[in-house]
């Protein structure tokens, strides 16, 4: 639930107070997890699911939302395919596409996602001779649920106000209650997991 997932943040952020990074995290980890969202750079991800879902710290606040409402298999079917699109290797390629199929697509597939008969159907066939395109109408077909869904009620959500809303006057990370902007700021599990 929502008040679950606010107890995780808040867990996290009393864990370390000084968003030390482990030598294990590449250096665009370290580059985003220092870099600042601003409140106009927030205020874009109103404007479109594709702006939001290409930032990092918008897709890690739409991620921890769907992950509230138990629907996060659309997001991350979603980032693997646009993880799966950007391999090099053909030998690599069949493995991916299984994988992926497996995952999201397979009727026993673990975090299936809600695909209607016909497209499940192309998919499973282009699974058969992987190319980097053959998961392009299910990705699609996924976000536009998610865009007609999912992401009006992340608009709504303190998710995404908590975020758009001014910082009080005077208050900096040393004195105020911290809120999701700075947990998306020096929180790096959340980052790591869409880096």
């Amino acid at each position: 639930s929502a008040k679950d997932m606010k107890h995780r943040l808040g867990f996290l952020l009393q864990k370390s107070d000084s968003c030390d990074y482990s030598s294990s995290q590449s250096k665009k980890e370290k580059i985003a997890s220092s870099q600042r969202v601003s409140q106009e750079e927030v205020r874009k991800w109103a404007d479109s699911l594709e702006n939001l879902i290409h930032h990092d710290r918008g897709l890690a606040a739409f991620r921890a939302f769907l992950k509230s409402e138990y629907s996060e298999e659309n997001i991350e079917f979603w980032v693997s395919c646009e993880d799966y699109k950007k391999t090099k290797s053909p030998a690599k390629l069949s493995l991916k596409a299984r994988k992926i199929y497996d995952e999201f697509i397979s009727v026993q597939a673990t975090k299936e996602v809600n695909l209607d008969s016909c497209t499940r159907e192309k998919t499973t066939h282009n699974v058969l001779e992987p190319t980097l395109s053959c998961f392009d109408e299910a990705q699609r077909k996924i976000f536009t649920l998610m865009e007609k869904d999912s992401y009006r009620r992340f608009l709504k959500s303190p998710y995404y106000l908590d975020l758009v809303s001014p910082p009080g006057a005077g208050c900096g990370p040393e004195n105020c209650k911290r809120s999701h902007t700075h947990t998306l700021d020096c929180n790096s599990n959340i980052i790591s997991q869409c880096a």
